[in-house]
């Protein structure tokens, strides 16, 4: 819309130049009354993990086993007590094995390479579904964790709307090799707590 017609007339009908604030103000007049009757826009669901989401994978995963040469060396998954082997930020897969060595730079850039990998994984899962920054983060996290995004009854409940409903289903990703695990059991509560939020 064309706004300087109606500014003109107002100063003209003022008879002396803007304050700021009144072009504020009218700025904000015009912005309202050319979307009055209008459908809201479509709400945006984020792309990319936000800071509480990067926070909370970065405290469970946490960059484990520093060797006392200041590299990080792979260690076998609590569950198994063998593969996947893990490094760093929880990175695991092709060239991470018994032995694997890194520094906290690599560790560093393998955790933002697999969060931007992650979160374009959710954010096809989740297609269109209405999502808030909190509830995507905790889905994220989920993901980086179990990389069952795309088959989890959570995410076909939150498609739904059911988000309760998904808040609930966390809880029951809690086992690795068969097993509870009482970290997977506080991990799902924390991303729960925060999807929620």
């Amino acid at each position: 819309m064309d706004r300087k017609p109606i500014f003109d007339t107002v100063r003209r009908l003022l008879g002396r130049r803007f304050r700021a604030n009144e072009i504020i103000a009218l700025d904000r007049a015009v912005d309202r009354s050319s979307s009055a009757g209008q459908a809201d826009p479509a709400p945006v669901s984020p792309r990319t993990i936000g800071p509480a989401g990067r926070a909370l994978i970065c405290a469970w995963e946490g960059c484990a086993k520093l060797a006392p040469d200041g590299t990080y060396v792979a260690y076998p998954d609590p569950g198994t007590g063998g593969a996947p082997w893990t490094i760093g930020w929880g990175a695991t897969g092709v060239g991470i094995a018994d032995g694997t060595r890194w520094t906290r730079a690599q560790c560093d850039a393998r955790l933002d390479a697999d969060l931007l990998r992650y979160a374009a994984q959710v954010a096809r899962a989740l297609g269109g579904a209405s999502t808030t920054q909190a509830q995507f983060d905790a889905l994220v996290s989920f993901h980086y964790n179990t990389g069952a995004i795309a088959r989890a009854t959570l995410t076909r409940l939150h498609i739904a709307g059911d988000h309760a409903g998904a808040a609930r289903e966390f809880a029951r990703w809690n086992r690795a090799g068969g097993r509870v695990l009482a970290g997977l059991t506080r991990r799902r509560a924390a991303e729960a707590v925060l999807y929620a939020s």
